[in-house]
């Protein structure tokens, strides 16, 4: 048994068979780095574990395909993104920069209430900046947290 300390969380998650997730002194959450990636137990984790950390959309960034109640936040990981049709779309946003890596873009966009959020998608040559984007994702990748305490529902 080895314990090995580290703030990177890609080197945890590679060489980790169970993750403890502190802050401030606390444990947030105990678990493989599958369980932490597919299912954390609230915002702080779900930010932490990632790259690009996981979006989180309030009712108001929503379109009307979907919704949520008053108090909860949706979190959306950029690569679970999908382009889709604006009338399919759970999310839409302009496009605010493009980072063209090779294999893929990061696409950074604003939604319409002004919630900035990343989507990691196939790169496009024709995308360009101040162009909208629709997203949808699969039922499996929406996570749903508490807005005030920020835990799992």
């Amino acid at each position: 048994t080895m314990i090995y300390v580290t703030h990177d969380q890609v080197e945890a998650m590679t060489l980790a068979d169970k993750i403890v997730v502190l802050r401030d002194g606390r444990v947030e959450q105990v678990g493989s780095p599958t369980d932490l990636y597919d299912r954390p137990n609230n915002m702080f984790v779900a930010g932490f574990i990632g790259s690009p950390k996981m979006n989180f959309f309030s009712p108001s960034d929503l379109n009307k395909v979907t919704t949520l109640a008053e108090n909860e936040m949706m979190g959306m990981r950029p690569e679970h993104m999908l382009p889709c049709a604006p009338d399919k779309a759970a999310i839409t946003g302009t496009i605010d920069l493009l980072e063209n890596l090779g294999e893929y873009v990061l696409a950074h966009l604003i939604t319409h209430s002004g919630t900035p959020f990343v989507a990691k998608i196939e790169r496009v040559d024709t995308l360009k900046n101040g162009q909208e984007m629709s997203f949808h994702t699969l039922d499996r990748h929406v996570h749903r947290f508490d807005s005030a305490t920020q835990q799992r529902l």
